[in-house]
């Protein structure tokens, strides 16, 4: 399946913003899974490509002059190969065990883990916990923040994308079991097309699966990834901070338009 994806993300401030910087992982890098065709950022101003720590492709967007308004789109064409479940990596997954702010497993989310894995730490246990926290945890909006915990969210019994990750992530690691926040789009096959979505992989044998529990999908058929991390912190594609500027209003639109969209015969 090939995608072509156009995400526009927009701040606009009260006030004249004296100095920012934005933090922006929105590109996607070659795997077994996705072949980027091409790929484009247009920002106010030229900026450096880097490779954090965890690999992903990082822009560092400094803004020192005043200013209202900030536009960052991304633009380019990936090509998703359905077949393939895993990704093989050459680097050790052991980092992937430490739990962050977001990620720490406190005695409910322990106890849930060992109840819906037992002894097993293969992939049919992995998805037993994924399919119970996608029962346990039902996907609504405006009921936790971007800096709820895995904990806090569990406690409430929902929760959105990034909620559900990082239960997973919890559990997984307090089983022993590596585990790593992914961000990227989900192609919902409808009128909406394209969406920015969260989920969760997890290091089995040699190589790393998909688990999606905000859809209760353990194929990545769908999924275009643009960034990891020990949480939502690492990965997320735009993460800033300012000076000044007063209230802020962020509008994000991801668009896949259909006639770029083709699946493969």
């Amino acid at each position: 399946m090939k995608l072509s994806i156009r995400h526009d993300t927009t701040y606009r401030y009260d006030d004249k913003v004296r100095a920012s910087i934005q933090y922006l992982r929105l590109t996607p890098q070659e795997s077994e899974r996705q072949h980027v065709l091409s790929w484009q950022l247009t920002l106010p101003r030229p900026v450096r490509a880097q490779i954090d720590p965890f690999g992903n492709v990082f822009h560092v967007l400094t803004l020192d002059e005043p200013h209202d308004a900030i536009v960052i789109s991304a633009r380019g064409q990936v090509e998703i190969d359905e077949r393939q479940e895993a990704e093989h990596d050459k680097h050790s997954a052991f980092p992937f065990l430490r739990f962050t702010r977001l990620t720490t497993a406190d005695d409910a989310l322990r106890e849930f883990a060992a109840r819906q894995c037992g002894t097993r730490r293969d992939r049919s246990g992995l998805i037993d916990l994924m399919q119970a926290l996608h029962e346990q945890m039902p996907f609504k909006k405006g009921v936790t923040g971007l800096d709820s915990t895995a904990a806090e969210a569990f406690a409430g019994r929902a929760g959105v994308c990034q909620d559900h990750a990082h239960a997973f992530l919890a559990c997984a690691r307090s089983l022993g079991v590596p585990a790593r926040f992914v961000s990227g789009y989900l192609y919902q096959g409808n009128e909406q097309n394209l969406a920015s979505h969260a989920w969760a992989e997890a290091w089995i044998g040699d190589a790393w699966y998909s688990f999606d529990v905000t859809n209760n999908l353990a194929r990545p058929e769908r999924h275009l990834k643009l960034a990891v991390g020990l949480d939502y912190l690492d990965a997320c594609p735009v993460r800033g901070m300012r000076r000044g500027g007063g209230g802020e209003q962020m509008h994000a639109k991801v668009d896949a338009p259909p006639l770029l969209l083709v699946q493969e015969q």
